[in-house]
C-alpha cells in the first residue's frame, strides 16, 4: 500500500466503488502483517515512498516462501538482495514474472508502474571486479523508478578512460562509486562534478585492503566534498541513497 493507492482506494469508498467493509478488509494488515518469523512492514511505503526491501542471506527458504509469498498476494512491488539462483528459482514458482541479476544478486517484481525521476542514477565502478555491487545499486534504483546508467572499468590506474567519459557526469541526478583498494576514484570524481556522489567501497583488493577496510576509511577521509559514504559492499544502500537524491530532483510527468 502505497500513497497513490491509498488514495485511489479512499476515492472509491467516497464514490461508493468500494464498500467501508472492503476497505478495512484492505487496510487491516497496515502498519504490519505478523508473520511470526518476520513482521512484514507494509506501511512503509507510506512513510519513505517505497516497500520494505527484502535481504535474503541468512534467512531460511521456508521464511523467504512465506514473505514472498505475502508479496506475490498483495501485489507488492518486491526487492530481494543478496538473492542466489535458489533464490530466484523458489520466487519464480510463487511469481513467475520475477526478474534476476545473477551479478548484482537481486530477484524483484514491479507490479505498480513506477513515477520516473527526471535525471538518472550514474553508476561507475573503478574496475570489473567491483561490478557485483554495482549492479546491486544499479537493480535497486531501476527498482525505484530511476534510469541509470554505467560506466565500467575507469578507475584511477588508467585515469584517461574517466576523464573521457567526464561529460557523463554532469547530467546525472546523483552519481554512485563503486572502489575497492584504497577506493580513490570517489575523491577524484568527486574532485569533477558537483553532482551529489554516494561511494560505496568493495571488499576487492589484496591482503592490506582489509576486505574492503581501505577503501572504506580513504572515502571517509575523502577531500572531496559532496561524497557521502555507505558501508562495505553494501550496493542496496548506495542505489537507494542516489534514487532518493534523484527522485527529490523532481518526477517525469
Amino acid at each position: 500500500m502505497d500513497l497513490i493507492r491509498m488514495k485511489e482506494l479512499l476515492e472509491a469508498v467516497r464514490a461508493g466503488e468500494v464498500s467501508v467493509g472492503e476497505a478495512c478488509e484492505q487496510l487491516k494488515s497496515l502498519p504490519y502483517e505478523d508473520l511470526d518469523i518476520a513482521k512484514l512492514d507494509h506501511h512503509r511505503a507510506l512513510r519513505k515512498g517505497y516497500p520494505e526491501v527484502v535481504y535474503c542471506q541468512g534467512k531460511t527458504k521456508e521464511h523467504l516462501k512465506r514473505i514472498i509469498g505475502v508479496y506475490a498476494e498483495k501485489r507488492i512491488n518486491m526487492l530481494l538482495t543478496r538473492a542466489n539462483e535458489d533464490v530466484h528459482e523458489m520466487a519464480r514458482e510463487i511469481e513467475p514474472d520475477v526478474q534476476y541479476n545473477a551479478l548484482g544478486r537481486a530477484v524483484w517484481r514491479i507490479y505498480e508502474p513506477l513515477r520516473l525521476s527526471k535525471k538518472p542514477v550514474l553508476v561507475i565502478t573503478a574496475g570489473t571486479s567491483d561490478i557485483p555491487v554495482a549492479e546491486e545499486a544499479c537493480v535497486t534504483a531501476e527498482t525505484m523508478g530511476c534510469p541509470v546508467e554505467r560506466l565500467y572499468d575507469v578507475g584511477v590506474a588508467g585515469i584517461h578512460r574517466l576523464l573521457g567519459s567526464s561529460g557523463r557526469l554532469e547530467p546525472a541526478g546523483a552519481i554512485v562509486v563503486a572502489a575497492g583498494m584504497e577506493g580513490a576514484l570517489a575523491s577524484v570524481v568527486g574532485g569533477l562534478t558537483g553532482r551529489p556522489i554516494v561511494a560505496v567501497p568493495t571488499s576487492v583488493g589484496y591482503g592490506a585492503s582489509f576486505n574492503g577496510l581501505s577503501a572504506l576509511l580513504g572515502m571517509l577521509n575523502t577531500c572531496s566534498p559532496g561524497v557521502a559514504v555507505v558501508n562495505i559492499d553494501n550496493g542496496f544502500g548506495a542505489g537507494y541513497f542516489a534514487a532518493v537524491v534523484c527522485r527529490e530532483s523532481g518526477l517525469v510527468e
